[in-house]
Parts: structure tokens; C-alpha cells; sequence
């Protein structure tokens, strides 16, 4: 079971033990771990700190997602111009 309330995206780096996340479900929101394992713990209190925060601020905050999804993948590369 995911226990997220928003999808995540974990990336994995060149680095071994560095991976950067983010949730398409949760503007503004991301954070780096140590591993997949990592990503998640963070990832899981990280989503519920960013939402009281939006609150505080009288932001809008997005519904959870029904139907989560975690998605690991290699890191995307920007284009340099």
C-alpha cells in the first residue's frame, strides 16, 4: 500500500546514493535522499509539512491524489542552449 497522499517521482543521479524527488501532484515540492528508501520516509513527512505550510500561508492546497504513484527513473538530463 502507498501510503503517500500525492504521487512522487524519485531520480536517480551519476551518484550512487543521491537521488532527488519531487511530486507532479504538489507544486513547489521536492527534497534529496540516500536511497529509494530514503526518498520515501523524507518524501512521506516532507508532503505533510509542505501542505500545513501552504495552509499557514493561506495557499491553496491540492486534493490528495486517489490514485498515488511512485515512479523511479534515471535523473533527466537539461538541455544546455
Amino acid at each position: 500500500m502507498i501510503e503517500l497522499p500525492y504521487s512522487l517521482i524519485i531520480e536517480a543521479t551519476e551518484e550512487p546514493d543521491y537521488f532527488g524527488f519531487y511530486s507532479p501532484d504538489l507544486e513547489g515540492f521536492s527534497g534529496i535522499g540516500h536511497s529509494v528508501e530514503d526518498c520515501l520516509f523524507k518524501a512521506k513527512w516532507g508532503m505533510k509539512e509542505h501542505t500545513e505550510l501552504l495552509k499557514q500561508e493561506g495557499l491553496p492546497v491540492p486534493s490528495n491524489n486517489p490514485d498515488p504513484r511512485i515512479i523511479v527513473q534515471n535523473e533527466k538530463k537539461l538541455a544546455v542552449a
